[in-house]
This record gives structure tokens, sequence and C-alpha cells, in this order.
């Protein structure tokens, strides 16, 4: 049997044995007339008055936006959140990359994510989690550390925020609150955020919002200085708004989170012996850090024991930013990598994601099928195929002719789980 995963820009032609489970989320067509539904939803929003009503002519407007590793359909949603505030001068907008630790977009990226009329028009800048000067201390979290946002954020006089809401790995799902904690926060504030107690609690996991620690302490920072008003979408396999949760933050992002998790959660009767998964294409698998959220979905459902083969493009690396790729050369296993960042004492940002990487790759076998050589491959402590479809014939050696195989086309647009 043939199947496509979702692969860079593209899609990934695999054949798999016949008896294999492919999971992907309920499909759903694309709005007919996404302008005229994000409209709509921004004149009728939920729990709010509608967004033109509530923005002065002489308010400075700060807009968060997630920065390229998203797929937020921001070309679309700023230009018309612009039109929905024509009364306001571009002037005093200002429109915030939230990087996280993530790296500077540059201008042409700029241009991609928003189209060359608003980076013409509109100031649009990148957060910089490690620059104090740009930052402003709004409050102390009940986690135990100082909470520092974006300073021109705090100091405007209204705020919104956009996003796209999808299952979390361990937020339970993105969006929402996520776009201010940690989109825009300062770097102490994000290192308490991610550290390995909150990476590792059993509830910080895909799809929960209950007594979710990570979730828990993104709202509390929001509540220190929340956004006036949210903007997201939901999306399918083509990118597609298929929704729009536009209002007060917390309201219309737990009403998206409900909608999410009724189209993209699959119950599974059993585990497998091996899962296919993708990174859902480009912009989430322009590079192996953000890979690592395809093979936790792959995870929910691998036996103890499996194999998990994630095809990601990876066409930024591994990436060559921030510190993911020196920490995975601190230690030789992915077990001595666990006890490694939970020792207290060891505190470095982007230990979170090896943290996630390391559980998975102590529960089972990981082979990535990338644009990377086989060396940084390799460095990851992960196994470099060339060949899917070879590694599947191989794998039956291993598990036999009746090996259970279950594909993630999609990759962690689809969240299956398996109730234990």
């Amino acid at each position: 049997m043939n199947t496509a995963l979702l692969y860079g820009k593209g899609t990934l032609s695999v054949q798999v044995p016949e008896h294999s489970v492919i999971l992907e989320p309920k499909h759903l067509p694309g709005l007919r007339d996404e302008e005229a539904a994000v409209a709509t939803a921004l004149r009728n929003p939920i729990g709010t008055p509608p967004l033109r009503d509530m923005v002065k002519r002489t308010d400075k407007v700060a807009i968060v936006i997630s920065d390229i590793t998203r797929p937020t359909p921001n070309h679309k949603l700023i230009p018309w959140i612009l039109k929905e505030l024509s009364h306001v001068p571009l002037d005093q907008f200002v429109i915030i990359n939230g990087t996280g630790t993530h790296r500077d977009q540059t201008r042409e990226e700029f241009i991609h994510m928003l189209g060359e009329w608003v980076v013409e028009h509109v100031r649009v800048i990148n957060h910089h989690c490690q620059n104090r000067e740009e930052l402003v201390r709004v409050g102390k979290s009940r986690y135990g550390c100082e909470v520092y946002l974006n300073k021109e954020y705090v100091e405007a006089d209204f705020k919104i925020v956009t996003g796209f809401i999808e299952p979390h790995f361990f937020a339970g799902f993105s969006g929402g609150p996520k776009g201010i904690m940690p989109g825009i926060a300062g770097i102490e504030t994000i290192l308490t955020f991610h550290n390995a107690r909150m990476i590792g609690d059993p509830l910080s996991t895909w799809g929960n919002m209950v007594n979710n620690p990570v979730q828990d302490m993104a709202r509390e920072v929001n509540r220190m200085c929340k956004p006036d008003f949210m903007v997201n979408v939901t999306l399918n396999r083509d990118k597609e708004i298929t929704a729009v949760f536009a209002g007060e933050l917390f309201e219309a992002h737990d009403r998206g989170c409900a909608f999410a998790r009724e189209h993209a959660m699959i119950r599974c009767d059993h585990r497998f012996d091996v899962v296919i998964t993708s990174n859902s294409g480009y912009p989430l698998d322009q590079n192996l850090y953000q890979a690592v959220k395809g093979m936790s979905a792959a995870h929910k459902i691998v036996k103890q024991g499996g194999a998990i083969i994630c095809a990601a493009e990876c066409s930024d690396g591994l990436p060559n930013h921030g510190n993911y790729a020196k920490i995975l050369q601190m230690r030789q296993t992915p077990r001595e990598l666990l006890a490694m960042i939970n020792d207290p004492a060891f505190e470095v940002f982007d230990q979170w994601q090896v943290q996630k990487q390391a559980v998975i790759q102590v529960w089972a076998d990981v082979y990535v099928y990338s644009t990377l050589s086989d060396e940084d491959v390799a460095k990851a402590m992960f196994t470099p195929t060339h060949d899917i479809e070879q590694i599947l014939e191989e794998l039956k050696q291993k598990y036999g002719e009746n090996m259970t195989v279950a594909v993630l086309p999609l990759g962690p647009l689809t969240i299956p789980y398996v109730e234990e």
C-alpha cells in the first residue's frame, strides 16, 4: 500500500505493508471564504466586544505573531486585522515576532511570513529573550522565577496575539497563551517554563489541559500582562484555515482546543511494533530540533523496544543556533543525557527538547529520513536512513512477518493515544 507523508514543501511517497494502519485527523475542508470568516470572528468575538470597538485611534498596538517554525497564516491574518483597525495609523502598530529562544528572522523571511506590503508599511521586530534591555519584569511566578516579557508588548496600549491551535507535546495544545509564554518571554522565565521537572511531569503531554504545569504556567504569565485580544486558527493538511477563534484569550483558546481535540486526537486499541511519522512538512520539519514533535507523537503508540521512522526534511539543519547540538554531545547515550538534565544543577536552554528526545530514544529505536548528513543524524544518536522501505524490510526480520505498523502521514497534526 502506498502512502504520502508530508515532507518539506511537498510529500514523500512510501510503500508500506498492506496491513498498516493509517492514522490521520478527520479531514476538514478549508473555509470557503477565509477573509470573511476572520472578519466575522473579529466582529463577533468570544467574550469581548468587537475588536474595532476596543481599539482607540490613538492606541499604540502590539501584535505578537509566531515565528517561522509555525504554520500560522499571518500573511493572511495580519492584513485582515490591520484592515479591521484601519482607523489606527500604521505607524502606531508594532508586530513582534515571538521567537522564544529561536533565531531572528530575516527581512526575506518576514516577507514570506507576512507579505511584502506589511513589511514595507508596518514596523516588524524580532523578540530577543536574552537582551535584558528589551525586557521588563511583570511579576514573579509561583513556579519560582521572575517573569520578564518583551518591553514593547508590555508598554503597548492594546495587545493582540495570533496563533495556530494544534495538540502540543508538552503544553497540551499550542496557540493561545503560548504566543506570549514562551514567545516573548525572557530567558530566565523560559528556563523555568522548560525545566526538567516541568517537562518531565507526566501531565505535561499531548492534549492534556488539566493540571498540566506547562500550560498552567503559560496562563499564569499571561494573566500578569494579558493580551487584550486573541486571534487563533486551526488548519488542515493543506494549511487551509478550518476554523477561527477570536476574542478573550482563555475562553477563545479553550474553545479552539476542544475543536482541535475532537478532530486531531485518535484512540488506538494497542501499541505498534513500528510507527512511521512525518513532522507535518514545512515549516515544522525545517530542523531536527522541531522533528522531535513528530517522534513524540509516534512515541504515544509505539511498543517499548519498537521502532519509530521519522521523515523530516531538516532544510535548516540541526539547527545551527542555540544549544541543542551542544547538549547532545555532552553525554554518550540518551540515558546519560536524561540523568544529566534531571540534575537540578543543570540548566541550559534547549535542554527541554533533548529531554523529550532522550525519553523517546530510551523507549524505542528511532530512524531519521532527512537531507541531513549521516554524521549529523548519528551525532543526535539517531539512525540515519535513505530508504524507508528498506528499513521496513529489515525490521520485519526483528519483529516477524506479522509486524504491526502505524503511519502518521501528517505527523503531529495527528495525535494517537492508547488508554493503558
